[in-house]
């Protein structure tokens, strides 16, 4: 694995250990080597499920506790929920971090022999409780990632794939001035520079960015590694860069929006730091706008069944001849790198 950076280090310090000698780290530290990139997958994934345990032990007793107000109480008994289904043995955590809202990330597939890894980096309201959801399932991370990661195996079922449902940042709350702003998304590209070098392997890259996700990606673009070959805006409020060639990366970008999507309606701006810029489907922004067919409104962009989520499949894996671009026509294909 070449990694650079802290991680590189991180990741020589963990291949001169024996398994013993890193499980013992993972039991021992598990917030510390659950959340430490540079660490082999399978370690994290062990010390998350010891944190998590830890975390879920705490919140019951939390959701017990009757010196807490009725409210408090209600929501520790949510998280316990929440905790424990994300600790079951069969779950892959890649990071998981109960601060504040919490942050998680969870993988689906085999990151050390993938091939392709296919990351969603999600919008506003996106934490702990908000990951996976029964109702409206394919809007929340665990829901969008598990349909991508079908779509992908039906596209390509030779091609090795793992997706990342990756929560890994602290995003805004709601449409106030968090989510107009830079800030947040800002140390949130931090943490996907440093997640997408440190995977296993010589996998190659692309990123799924949905709504506010989209601004951490183009904050990102310009240091994301070269193993990143394609980013994909979906409900875009704007990308912080003029166009494709202001977000200084090699990857392609790709654009789509769905039908009814509000996010239509916000001025694509930049003003003393408020708005986020060019709309990244005007044709004038230069990237690769896709058909969404069957998507609707602002969360639908993961549905089985739609244009979007099948051309996600196709950048995916690669299968870039074949994605629908917006119109109809083939103007989104162009040269394949």
């Amino acid at each position: 694995m070449n990694v650079p950076g802290p991680a590189r280090t991180v990741a020589r310090f963990f291949a001169g250990l024996d398994g013993a000698q890193r499980a013992r780290l993972a039991d021992g530290y598990p917030l510390v080597v659950g959340n430490l990139d540079g660490v082999p997958v399978q370690t994290r994934y062990r010390a998350n499920r010891h944190a998590l345990e830890q975390a879920r032990r705490g919140e019951e007793a939390d959701s017990r506790d009757y010196r807490l107000a009725p409210a408090a109480r209600t929501e520790a008994g949510r998280r316990a929920h929440r905790l424990e289904s994300l600790a079951a043995p069969e779950r892959q955590i890649l990071v998981f971090d109960p601060t504040g809202g919490g942050r998680v990330a969870e993988v689906l597939g085999d990151l050390d022999r993938a091939r392709r890894v296919s990351v969603i980096v999600p919008g506003v309201d996106t934490d702990l409780l908000t990951f996976e959801r029964t109702q409206r399932h394919f809007s929340a991370p665990v829901g969008m990632a598990e349909s991508l990661y079908d779509a992908e195996r039906t596209a390509a079922p030779g091609t090795p794939t793992a997706v990342i449902a990756w929560a890994g940042y602290t995003t805004p709350t709601g449409v106030g001035v968090d989510a107009a702003t830079g800030r947040l998304a800002a140390e949130g590209a931090v943490r996907l520079e440093s997640m997408t070098n440190a995977l296993p392997g010589n996998a190659t890259v692309a990123l799924f960015c949905h709504s506010y996700g989209s601004v951490v990606c183009g904050v990102a673009a310009r240091s994301l590694p070269g193993r990143v070959t394609d980013v994909v805006v979906a409900g875009s409020p704007g990308m912080r860069a003029p166009n494709v060639a202001g977000l200084a990366t090699r990857a392609r970008v790709w654009a789509t929006r769905a039908e009814g999507d509000w996010i239509a309606d916000v001025p694509h701006l930049e003003l003393g730091g408020l708005g986020h810029g060019a709309d990244p489907m005007s044709p004038d922004f230069g990237a690769r706008r896709l058909a969404s067919d069957g998507a609707h409104n602002h969360t639908g962009y993961f549905e089985p069944g739609t244009a979007s989520v099948d051309n996600f499949a196709k950048i995916g894996t690669d299968l870039l001849s074949s994605v629908a671009c917006a119109g109809g026509d083939d103007a989104c294909k162009g040269p394949v790198r």
